[in-house]
């Protein structure tokens, strides 16, 4: 199966998309109950306007988060790999582990953890942040990643680098 970068970068944004209308609409449901005069307190023990005002605010700081890999990701230039640069922001990498596990990783500038679906294969967005996007940069199809995560040494290698 090929797998193209520009298609899952698309996928990435059409996602992300999603999660922003969603988080938009969460964000303005808890600010109406944060406002709502039914929620004010009646008494120190009164906690649900509070409640309701912390929801909001976290609410509100996910969206800028959405909003934030949204713009970074739609900024982003995808180049051709280039086996003379190696793995760069943009690439569409396959890893095997130790085990032959096969995983597919989008490297881009924000949405670590995003996973969305090509042609029923996952694809998890990672950043340059993260122990393996950190490995990755640089590196060459055919390479071995190294990366220690929680004490334990986890390798992988470079199967395909788009």
């Amino acid at each position: 199966m090929t797998m193209n970068k520009h298609a899952v970068l698309q996928l990435i944004l059409e996602q992300l998309s999603v999660d922003l209308d969603i988080a938009q609409r969460a964000a303005q449901t808890a600010y109406e109950t944060a406002t709502h005069e039914e929620n004010i307190a009646e008494n120190k023990y009164d906690t649900l306007g509070l409640e309701a005002s912390y929801l909001a605010a976290g609410q509100a700081k996910r969206v800028e988060e959405i909003k934030q890999a949204l713009t970074l990701c739609q900024n982003l230039q995808l180049r051709a790999y280039d086996d003379q640069r190696g793995i760069e922001m943009g690439a569409l990498v396959g890893l095997e582990d130790e085990n032959g596990r096969q995983q597919w990783l989008f490297l881009a500038p924000d949405a670590a953890g995003l996973k969305v679906d090509v042609v029923g294969q996952p694809v998890t967005v990672i950043t340059p942040r993260s122990p393996l996007g950190k490995g990755l940069l640089g590196k060459f199809e055919g390479d071995e990643v190294e990366i220690l995560v929680a004490g334990a040494r986890q390798f992988f290698a470079i199967t395909e680098a788009k």
